[in-house]
């Protein structure tokens, strides 16, 4: 039996990784030349998983690199944030001594480590001399870096939520910190566009631009196709080309859904792929996902709930308050329905995009509640 070669995790290595070699190039050509990057991209795109690809790809090349990853995602204030980073410097570290050369270094912190018995992870437990020492510590954790003796790569995921933070002007704190530093340099990543674009090209910001940006677009179909096909082949399976086309147009090109369906299709056909096998893998995903779904409904306002399924049997909406929209799917006012949309933005359930025309259009951000919507009725 072989392995499923479509992995759900955002990287594991280059075989299982499709394309994204000019994105990454770039990305070393900019560290190389002391730049800081802006990676933007919706959730799903594979943002994470190029800069774990690029990661690798300098590890292979033996550059003299070291690279720190940190997805503070979950991050509410700057102790969140410090011990997250400081987390993420540890797995890179290993050694127990220069652990404890990297602890010394961070005065104002007494730690307490552990591992995470699932991942292996680290996991830091810190109390604090004082709240005055937090922002210091973070200063001492860059200089750490900066002190190594190489040039250091550190790739911040899910960067806007620093703007969360009520306890510190995060963004003028880091800026200060990282002004300075000559051998760490930064991948800020993001994927609430308007609110990193608005990080970096603000003028009243403290980041105003002070990066370089990259935007992640959707891969190119047929690479994408022929990585698939090559995938199912050296599983041992053929596939027709107009059925990766369907996949592909199914799960709209987003990464993500394309490998989970993908993942799906592997499992459960035999040697030669058909059609049924991947609407059967269709429905098992949506039949999976139903009890999310359904509690995704009661966390919504009932308007709230109708405008997302309206939003998703039209695939994509540009005038949302215009007469036939409206009509069309027995919404209320135009007002109400915008103030539903910007709602269902604020909470990531709706992506807003901007058209080649310069209007906002409004589509499902999750792509399998997009189809559950479209298909069946509540």
């Amino acid at each position: 039996m072989n392995d499923n070669p479509f992995i759900l995790e955002p990287y594991r290595s280059k075989e299982l990784f499709c394309d994204r070699e000019k994105e990454s190039s770039r990305l070393i050509e900019d560290v190389e030349n002391g730049r800081n990057v802006t990676l933007i991209s919706p959730r799903r795109l594979g943002k994470t998983g190029l800069i774990l690809r690029t990661f690798d790809e300098i590890a292979s090349r033996k550059l003299k690199i070291k690279t720190v990853y940190a997805d503070i995602s979950s991050a509410s204030n700057l102790d969140d944030f410090i011990r997250l980073l400081s987390e993420a410097v540890v797995s890179v570290l290993k050694e127990n001594s220069k652990i404890s050369k990297f602890f010394k270094s961070l005065g104002g912190i007494r730690p307490l480590i552990s591992y995470n018995p699932v991942t292996g992870q680290p996991q830091l437990s810190i109390t604090w001399q004082s709240n005055e020492e937090k922002a210091m510590t973070l200063k001492s954790l860059l200089n750490y870096l900066e002190g190594s003796g190489t040039t250091v790569l550190v790739a911040i995921d899910e960067f806007q939520q620093i703007r969360e933070f009520q306890d510190v002007n995060m963004e003028a704190l880091l800026r200060t910190y990282i002004q300075p530093l000559g051998n760490v340099h930064f991948i800020f990543s993001g994927s609430r566009k308007h609110v990193m674009s608005d990080m970096f090209t603000n003028a009243k910001s403290p980041f105003y631009e002070s990066t370089i940006f990259m935007n992640l677009g959707k891969l190119d179909k047929a690479v994408y196709s022929r990585f698939i096909t090559d995938m199912f082949n050296k599983g041992g399976k053929e596939i027709e080309p107009s059925d990766i086309e369907y996949i592909i147009e199914w799960t709209e090109d987003y990464t993500f859904y394309t490998q989970a369906l993908c993942n799906t299709v592997f499992m459960i056909s035999g040697d030669k792929v058909g059609r049924n096998d991947v609407n059967n893998a269709i429905v098992r995903i949506l039949e999976s996902n139903q009890d999310r779904f359904l509690e995704i409904r009661r966390l919504l306002t009932a308007q709230q709930w109708n405008v997302l399924t309206a939003v998703a049997r039209e695939g994509s909406v540009s005038r949302p308050t215009a007469t036939s929209f409206l009509k069309k799917n027995a919404l209320p006012s135009g007002a109400s329905v915008l103030r539903a949309i910007n709602s269902l933005v604020d909470k990531e359930m709706l992506l807003a995009t901007t058209t080649p025309d310069g209007l906002t259009s409004y589509s499902v951000y999750n792509v399998f509640l997009s189809k559950y919507l479209k298909n069946i009725r509540l």
